[in-house]
Formats: structure tokens, C-alpha cells, sequence
């Protein structure tokens, strides 16, 4: 795996500023990507891209294939001619056009938190729409104008993803209707599998080739939102690789129970004969959890999976390098063995380990892909098995700054944590915080004072008489990482501006309403903090554009 050693900056596209009420893959993308090249940084990590669900979060969506609809930006629409200017939101004063220009004022930079709620009752419709007014459009057949080249755009990205678009289009065409009228009956948890009339549940012939006579309009209008995502996020990516920049995306390794892939794919997962869990996925208790972590996404039958060489995972990686060029795989660990729980438990107590695929997955993965830019989400209790499989694969691991200076994470290593840098070797990523963590400035202002005075004394390498101030730490982390032997250094937007706890994006193994509803606002896209990027970048040797004959 071809690892330049490059820096750069977690931010996923939700978090940008603009006037839709999330972050979208409109103006402002584009003006961040600008500012990356400014800054010096050759990499852009995102979290994953898919429809979200249940508590808004990209790791629970209803497709791994699909796109989330709430990042399409509706003025791009607007400029189409899908939408009309009075029908999206109103816009807010003008952002500046380039990452030199100043914002018009304090007001026009702010931005609020992401209200899931509201976005969802209003832009879903709005998309849908336009989705109507394309359909509409196509139908014209008109080669005098656009619509020919629209039509043959269309009816290409239909049947390049056709493997999984008929399958999510379907899917979210009765979801749309049997949520609304679970909602209305105030009834909660209500799932394709314990809501809907058993011969869509269970995908009858007869049941679904009715539904999809019925309902062919609705169907084909997912499918048209999903082009208009797909359209979107193409251009986007091509941009950024143009100015040098690469996408690190990110796939959890489980899926969400209400989602296409398990509705489509039961043959794949432990579900018994009324399609419920048998078991369901979480992790065990340790000093985080009395408790554990019990995430309740079905588990894979690998044995049905290994059947046909892991068809549908080659799918789901094969398709997720066309959209970025980096895939990170959360909870790698899972390969190698994974925490079953039975269902219908209220904790990840009584749970145990069972094995996973381990290298026979990743054989099957090489002889069908080659040679895959993967990257594992190592973090936890780590086993000389998981070991074993990423010096197998040579796969690049996660490193946190933040956990460096955490006696628990290291079971009591001291200054032979494996989080600190000096004990890194250069196939991994260092990072100072992850979207899980608290940001870095939020950890530190919790932090013991021995904690703070153990992170000074690291960084200040014990000089005599040099003691870093508590304002100087968040920036001193930055620096240990881009000076590190890893091969990528990644930071998140929230500390390069060294924000505090309310900057944070996750919670884990909470739902509440501030959970990935951070934005940064306009005044973001900075030159100073660009300019010390690239002189960090250009001190740590990091972003080197090779001369090459």
C-alpha cells in the first residue's frame, strides 16, 4: 500500500458551513478543498457517506452503497433548473469566493448545529422534487437541449449500480410509507422485519412485483436522488484529486439492521426464520463500560459468506474505492474474532467471542481486488491474533495522541504506551482525536494536572526549565504528530482551532442531539492557520511532491 508520508485534516463534509443546515457537497466543499491546497495538505478524511438512521449517525445507515441525501447540495439543483431559489432555504450573505477573502462579517460565518429533525421533514421532500421535475424532464426526450446527455448520465449510473440501487430503491419506497405510518400509530422500533406485511418483509415474488407496479414513480425517484448524490460526490472527488488531494473514507464493519443490505441480503446474516437477530454485535465490558457496548447490528454467517468468495463484501470495497482513495474499516478487530450477544439482551455482558473469517476474508479480498488501500481501525484490546492478520496484510493501524498519555489504554505501560510516538513505526496514521473522542482541547481541560504536566514534560522532551504553558499543549500535540514516523498524520478541524468539549462530534454509545450535529462556521477557511500547516507540514518533511523524471 503506497503511503506517501502526507498530513491533513478530519472533517466530514455534514460539518461544513452553508445554507442548507448541514454541510453539503456544494460551494463550500469545494472552498475547503481550496483551502487544503493553500494549507500545504495532501489528505481530506471524512466519516462514512450513507444515509443515516437511527441517532444520525453515518455508522448506522439505511444502505453501505447508497449516499446520504441530506449532503446534496440543493443550489447546485437550483442551478439546474431542479429546484427554484424560493424553494430552498434562504441563502445566507454571500461566503467568500476564495480562501484569501475575508467573511462580510461575524454573522454571515456562523452556522448552528445540525437539527436532524427539522433537515430531514424539510429537505427530503424538496429532493424529492427535483427528482420528480428530472424524471419529468427525461421524459421530454428533447436532443435539442441538455436532457440527452441527463438521460444517457442517468441511464449509465443505473446500471453501474444496479447491483445495489435496485435493492436500496425498493427498500426505502416501503420504508417511507410504513415509517410514516408507524409514526402516526405512535408506535417506536417498528422495522421492516416487525412492521411490514410479511410478504415485503420477506420479499415474496407475488408481494414485491405488485409493490413495484404500484409504486414505480416513488421507486424510480430514489433512484434519481441517489444519481443527484452520486453526481455530486464524483465531481467533488475529481476535484480534490486534482489539486493533490486524497479522500480517506471510512466503512464500519457492520451494518444497521434497518438497512437494504440486510433486507436484501438475509442469506448473509445470523437472522432466523421471522428474519430477527439470532445475536447481535457490541463489545465486551473493560474500564470504559461496566457493561460493554452492545451496538445491535446483526452479525455476518461468514460460512454463507465464504461460499461464494465474499461476493458482496468485494461489492462493498470495490465500490467504496471509486468514491474515495483510502478506506478505513472500523472495528477491525471483528475479522479476527467478534462479541456475540444474544438477542434481546439489555447489556453486552453475556456475550463471547467468536471467530471471524481472519485471512481467508483478506485472500479472497486480494485475488478478486489486488492489493486494496485499506486501513484498520486497531483501537481497543488488541490480540496477538489481530496482530498476526495486519503484519499478514500489511495494513496500516490507528495511532491516538490522546490515549498516549492514558495509563488504563496502555494496561499501566507508562512511558512504553504504544500510542506514544516514539514507539510508532511508520505504517500507521496518527491522529490527535477521533470523531469519538473528545477534541483534544476538551480532553486536555479535563485532564489531571498530573496528565497535563506528564503531556508538557513528553513534548518539551524533560528540557531543563522548559515547561509548555496548559495553551500551548493542544498545538504541541499537533506538532508531536506531524513530527512522528507515521506515515500519514491526520488532524481534526476541532483542533487545529483548539475548540473545547462543544466542538465534540460523538459521544459513544449515547443518541443524544448534539451527536454529529458540529459545524465549524466560515471563518474556518483562515490563511494564518493554513500558512502554519504548511510550514508544520513542510518542517516534518510531510506533502513532498517528488521530482520524478
Amino acid at each position: 500500500m503506497d503511503m506517501p508520508r502526507s498530513s491533513g485534516i478530519l472533517l466530514h463534509p455534514s460539518s461544513l458551513p452553508g445554507s442548507d443546515g448541514i454541510g453539503t457537497l456544494g460551494k463550500e466543499a469545494f472552498r475547503f478543498i481550496d483551502w487544503l491546497e493553500s494549507a500545504g495538505q495532501t489528505l481530506w478524511q471524512i466519516l462514512p457517506l450513507g444515509p443515516t438512521g437511527y441517532g444520525n449517525s453515518p455508522y448506522a445507515s439505511f444502505s453501505t452503497f447508497a449516499g446520504n441525501p441530506l449532503l446534496i447540495d440543493t443550489e447546485s439543483l437550483v442551478r439546474e433548473g431542479l429546484l427554484e431559489q424560493s424553494e430552498v432555504r434562504p441563502a445566507e450573505k454571500s461566503a467568500p469566493a476564495s480562501a484569501d477573502e475575508p467573511v462580510q462579517s461575524d454573522e454571515a460565518a456562523q452556522t448552528d448545529r445540525i437539527d436532524f429533525g427539522s433537515l430531514v421533514k424539510e429537505k427530503i421532500p424538496l429532493l424529492q422534487k427535483a427528482a420528480e421535475r428530472f424524471l419529468d424532464l427525461l421524459a421530454q426526450n428533447n436532443p435539442a437541449d441538455d436532457n440527452q446527455h441527463r438521460a444517457d448520465s442517468y441511464a449509465e449510473f443505473k446500471k453501474k449500480h444496479k447491483f445495489w440501487l435496485d435493492d436500496y430503491a425498493l427498500f426505502m419506497s416501503i420504508k417511507e410509507l410504513y415509517d410514516k405510518k408507524a409514526q402516526e400509530e405512535k408506535l417506536d422500533g417498528r422495522l421492516w422485519n416487525n412492521y411490514w406485511p410479511r410478504s415485503l418483509a420477506l420479499r415474496e415474488e407475488d408481494g414485491l412485483a405488485q409493490w413495484k407496479r404500484r409504486n414505480k414513480k416513488n421507486i424510480e425517484i430514489q433512484k434519481a436522488v441517489q444519481f443527484f448524490f452520486f453526481d455530486q460526490w464524483m465531481r467533488l472527488k475529481a476535484y480534490a484529486n486534482a489539486k493533490g488531494i486524497s479522500i480517506i473514507g471510512d466503512i464500519p464493519i457492520f451494518v444497521a439492521l434497518d438497512s437494504a443490505d440486510v433486507w436484501a441480503h438475509k442469506n448473509l446474516f445470523q437472522l432466523n426464520a421471522r428474519a430477527l437477530p439470532k445475536a447481535v454485535a457490541g463489545v465486551p465490558p473493560d474500564y470504559f463500560s461496566e457493561t460493554g457496548q452492545l451496538w445491535g447490528n446483526p452479525l455476518y454467517d461468514w460460512k454463507a459468506m465464504k461460499k461464494d468468495g465474499y461476493a458482496w463484501w468485494v461489492q462493498r470495497i470495490r465500490h467504496s474505492l471509486t468514491l474515495v482513495d483510502y478506506v478505513r474499516i472500523d472495528h477491525f478487530r471483528g475479522f479476527e474474532a467478534y462479541w456475540a450477544v444474544p438477542f434481546g439482551e439489555k447489556t453486552a455482558v453475556n456475550g463471547t467471542w467468536l471467530a471471524g473469517p481472519r485471512s481467508a476474508f483478506f485472500s479472497a479480498i486480494e485475488k478478486k481486488l489486488g492489493k486494496v488501500n485499506l486501513i484498520a481501525e486497531d483501537l481497543g484490546v488488541i490480540t496477538d491474533g489481530v496482530r498476526s492478520l495486519l503484519n499478514e496484510f500489511g495494513f496500516p493501524g490507528m495511532k491516538v495522541l490522546q490515549f498516549a498519555f492514558d495509563a488504563n489504554e496502555a494496561g499501566g505501560a507508562g512511558c512504553t504506551n504504544p500510542f506514544l510516538p516514539h514507539m510508532y513505526d511508520k505504517n500507521c496514521i496518527v491522529y490527535t482525536g477521533t470523531h469519538d473522542n473528545d477534541t483534544t482541547q476538551g480532553w486536555l481541560n479535563r485532564a489531571s494536572e498530573h496528565e497535563r504536566a506528564f503531556v508538557s514534560g513528553y513534548l518539551s522532551r524533560a528540557v531543563p526549565g522548559v515547561q509548555l504553558k496548559d495553551e500551548q499543549l493542544c498545538s504541541a500535540l499537533i506538532s508531536a504528530a506531524f513530527f512522528s514516523v507515521a506515515a500519514f498524520a491526520v488532524i481534526p478541524m476541532q483542533d487545529l482551532f483548539a475548540l473545547g468539549s462543544e466542538a465534540r462530534m460523538n459521544m459513544p454509545s449515547t443518541s443524544g442531539e448534539t451527536n454529529w450535529a458540529w459545524r465549524m462556521n466560515a471563518d474556518f477557511f483562515d490563511s494564518e492557520k493554513a500558512q502554519y500547516l504548511k510550514h508544520l507540514s513542510r518542517l516534518s518533511g510531510r506533502n513532498v511532491k517528488e521530482k520524478r523524471n
